[in-house]
């Protein structure tokens, strides 16, 4: 079956269906590669200048507007939500250095922090046998230091699996993921409060509509084991190592009917096996026309089976850009690069989205916490993904001040 990555909803999304390669937030250890997109200001209200000091994306970061974060109000965002759910964000421990201002912003407005790559077990364990925590470590301590809670994400994904875990029999490949999965859960036992224990394990396979093959994902955990054995044993072995830490199944795309309904079935299963699941995680990558109902209509279904489940959105963000399914497969009809300066209407409709998503996920008790995928613009894997140009996906531009997006949901009076 075709290999799909973990933005495959952009692509379906945007009327194409073939494969694309094209990384992403949640994926590799960074390359300290320059660029472009390090400079400018998303809003259009400064000109940083980029240093190609390398983002877990790639994207250079703009270091030559890191003097200090916005003169916000200490915690707004954070505290604006605090009766209804945490406010988090994605950081990797290249930008936690004290001058970073991402790193200032995200300790100022954001109470959850989810390591971008360094819990990932092609960081932690590259090759079989030996750990390697010393990345984690970093971006970990520097997020407790701030009182904030951490995400781990995450324990199984197909994308970030080294060869060697999957492996021998079927039974060496159980022995093998909980003795990781144990290890890991265990060394971060009291330090990291959620776990993202399976990420992805629904069928990408929605492209094809009802001839789509579903409901797990049937590429490289299941074809080494057999079946979907090995969500239950990482979920069993992730419990036993922390009981207090609570265990996601972390998923995209779930505002389409069709993954969404696969979603439920391997949920269904999981549950009458009495595998210790806490909560659904919802990554959420919108575009900037996304009607919010289509994603609050995955939460109400997760409530709608009544099994006490948890939801989380887990990796916000906006794209400007609806592109063709070509742009994703090789780079041609995409659509053209918006530059530095983000149409005012654009910033408008991103706000609206934001403020209508936030006033829904607030009626809906089940969640918990609510996750961007970066902080600042220049942070997002979307300057790369699929072709380099200036996106604008999140609450602060290029320069660290809060665009239209941030103030729609943390002032009801502000007019968009």
């Amino acid at each position: 079956m075709a290999e799909f990555s973990a933005r495959d909803r952009l692509r379906l999304l945007a009327g194409g269906s073939a494969m694309f390669l094209a990384g992403c937030g949640g994926s590799n250890p960074p390359v300290n590669s320059g660029s472009l997109l390090g400079s400018g200001d998303g809003s259009g209200t400064g000109t940083g200048t980029g240093t190609g000091t390398g983002t877990g994306t790639g994207t250079g970061t703009n270091t030559g507007g890191s003097t200090s974060p916005a003169a916000l109000t200490t915690g707004l965002l954070r505290d604006h939500y605090r009766n209804n759910f945490q406010i988090g964000t994605a950081l990797s421990n290249q930008r936690i250095a004290a001058n970073d201002l991402s790193a200032q912003i995200a300790a100022d407005q954001f109470g959850s922090i989810t390591p971008e790559w360094e819990l990932k077990p092609e960081v932690i364990q590259p090759t079989p046998g030996v750990f390697n925590f010393s990345e984690a470590d970093r971006v970990v301590d520097w997020a407790l230091a701030n009182g904030q809670t951490v995400r781990g994400h995450a324990l199984v994904w197909h994308e970030s699996t080294p060869d060697h875990f999957l492996q021998g029999s079927r039974e060496d490949i159980r022995l093998r993921l909980e003795d990781y999965v144990s290890t890991v859960v265990d060394y971060f036992r009291g330090r990291v409060a959620v776990w993202d224990v399976v990420n992805e394990v629904t069928s990408a396979d929605v492209y094809r509509g009802s001839d789509g093959v579903g409901p797990d994902r049937q590429e490289d955990w299941f074809n080494a084991v057999g079946n979907a054995d090995y969500i239950d044993w990482a979920f069993r072995a992730a419990r036993a190592a922390d009981p207090n830490a609570l265990l996601f199944i972390s998923e995209y795309d779930t505002e389409t009917q069709l993954k969404r309904d696969w979603l439920i079935q391997i949920l269904r299963r999981l549950s009458a096996r009495g595998v210790p699941v806490d909560g659904v995680g919802h990554q959420f990558h919108f575009f900037i026309d996304t009607d919010p109902a289509q994603a609050l209509a995955a939460i109400d279904a997760v409530d709608n089976e009544f099994l006490g489940l948890i939801n989380h959105a887990t990796e916000i963000d906006v794209s400007f850009y609806r592109d063709p399914g070509t742009c994703w497969q090789t780079g041609t009809n995409c659509l053209a690069d918006l530059g530095p300066n983000a149409p005012a209407d654009m910033l408008a409709q991103q706000a609206q989205l934001m403020r209508s998503f936030f006033d829904g996920m607030v009626l809906r008790s089940s969640v918990e916490s609510v996750s961007f995928w970066g902080v600042r613009d220049s942070d997002s894997w979307l300057n790369t993904s699929p072709v380099e140009r200036f996106n604008f996906p999140l609450l602060f531009d290029r320069d660290g001040e809060p665009k239209s997006a941030f103030h729609a949901i943390t002032d009801p009076n502000y007019v968009i």
